[in-house]
């Protein structure tokens, strides 16, 4: 099975400092160990320099300020050890190890090194920087919205095959085509359960993945991207077809202004991959 490291806070919130976890951060916690539930991914526990060198109840503080101490590293020496006998026993390495920004020891790009927050890993994830690291708050967003036209075999199996690009990356992917729509189906209470569907969807989605592929793009997916783009989602705009409009634009100005835009799956794949 595959696995990933975790800082144990992830699983254990009460492992944190006093007065620190939010219950924004109880969500994000929870969404990240489904995400991995649904995957199939085991998650490894880390173990916590901070409550081994403080126990459970402690303050919060920078890393300058509360650690930097020969004891505190030799500590961290030992538990690095340990997690790399627990890599090496597996035979396999992690897919990734999940951290939590801000914390002196499990920040991944962001850490209280000192009093002010700085760039980069907490001092024991900086141990393991041979593997990839992601922060809880962006493995969180995995929730896709998948807008493109689906009115033809050819679109369709586009999608699909996009779909399950994202999937193997373990993105949720809501796919507005397997609402098994057809023209022959579409009476009114069909129409309103389609809409209400697929806009609840785009309305709990992280992300929206929009095909923006022809002369034009489709006015469906013209709509959803728009209603991202007021939402605040991210948005990345897939246009496979080698066309222009202009120099400077691949299909529409409005269209590609609030998205990233990718021309390929591989490309898609590379902007959606945390490893």
């Amino acid at each position: 099975m595959p696995y990933i490291l975790a800082s144990p806070c992830i699983l254990y919130p009460n492992l944190r400092a006093e007065g620190i976890t939010s219950a924004e951060d109880i969500v994000i916690f929870s969404r990240c160990i489904e995400r991995c539930r649904q995957a199939g991914i085991e998650i490894v526990q880390l173990p916590c320099p901070e409550t081994l060198f403080f126990g459970e109840v402690r303050p919060p503080g920078c890393f300058k300020d509360r650690m930097d101490f020969p004891e505190f590293f030799s500590l961290v020496d030992r538990l690095e050890e340990r997690v790399r006998k627990t890599i090496a026993d597996r035979g396999e390495a992690p897919l990734f190890i999940l951290g939590v920004n801000s914390s002196p020891t499990c920040g991944v790009t962001k850490t209280y090194y000192t009093e002010e927050k700085s760039d980069g890993p907490g001092v024991f994830l900086k141990r393991f920087q041979d593997y990839p690291m992601i922060d809880v708050k962006e493995f969180a967003k995995y929730h896709v919205y998948f807008a493109s036209p689906l009115f033809s075999d050819a679109e369709r199996s586009f999608n699909r095959k996009a779909a399950d690009v994202l999937e193997s990356l373990h993105y949720s992917v809501h796919l507005p085509q397997e609402l098994d729509d057809d023209a022959e189906n579409r009476g009114e209470d069909r129409e309103a359960a389609i809409y209400a569907g697929n806009l609840a969807a785009l309305k709990s989605a992280d992300i929206v993945v929009a095909v923006i592929d022809g002369a034009d793009a489709d006015s469906g997916t013209a709509w959803e991207m728009g209603y991202a783009a007021a939402s605040d989602k991210r948005i990345i705009a897939l246009r496979t077809d080698f066309r222009r409009f202009s120099a400077n634009e691949c299909v529409n100005l409005m269209l590609e202004m609030e998205s990233e835009v990718v021309h390929s799956l591989d490309e898609l794949r590379e902007v959606l991959s945390y490893y």
